[in-house]
């Protein structure tokens, strides 16, 4: 089974300047993070672009809208900003693309070694291996469906907007 990895940018991948004190885009940390994790799988990867999530416009999402149907695999991983991550993968959804569509980023930069970053991009792996057709957001261990989550910016962390029956 081979995995695409489309790349747009967003926390993930952004640099800190230290002479401006200003985070910043150079070059995806895809690659080292894949070795890093010592990866076996057979990935894909392609860059679509490296920009802020808030930064997207609709030209932007039409790309990675478009690269997902053309890809020939079933299976695909979009880094992507935390900020909008939710509207992309709600857009997603309603192109019905029989595949599955897992949707990862970061909450502190790849470049930092405090980030989450490595942590995310296994567990999205690993995610869109197991899971049947459908968008899906990976954030810290936890996979949501697309319909049901929010970024809580308040505690840093995505949740899902409804309480499970079991926790009722």
């Amino acid at each position: 089974m081979t995995i695409r990895i489309l790349i747009t940018g967003g926390t993930f991948d952004k640099e800190y300047d230290e002479l401006s004190g200003q985070l910043y885009f150079r070059s995806t940390h895809l690659p080292a993070l894949l070795k890093l994790g010592r990866c076996q799988l057979d990935c894909q990867v392609t860059s679509l672009m490296l920009k802020d999530s808030l930064d997207l416009n609709e030209v932007d999402r039409e790309v990675i809208f478009s690269a997902c149907s053309q890809a020939s695999e079933t299976r695909i991983v979009i880094t992507h900003g935390t900020d909008t991550m939710t509207d992309t993968a709600r857009d997603l959804a309603a192109l019905e693309l029989d595949k599955t569509i897992v949707l990862t980023g970061a909450m502190i930069p790849c470049s930092f070694g405090s980030s989450d970053g490595l942590f995310n991009m296994g567990s999205a792996l690993s995610f869109v291996q197991a899971l049947p057709a459908g968008v899906y957001i990976a954030m810290n261990g936890m996979i949501f469906t697309w319909d049901n989550v929010r970024k809580n910016r308040a505690l840093g962390r995505f949740e899902t907007l409804t309480v499970p029956l079991a926790d009722a």
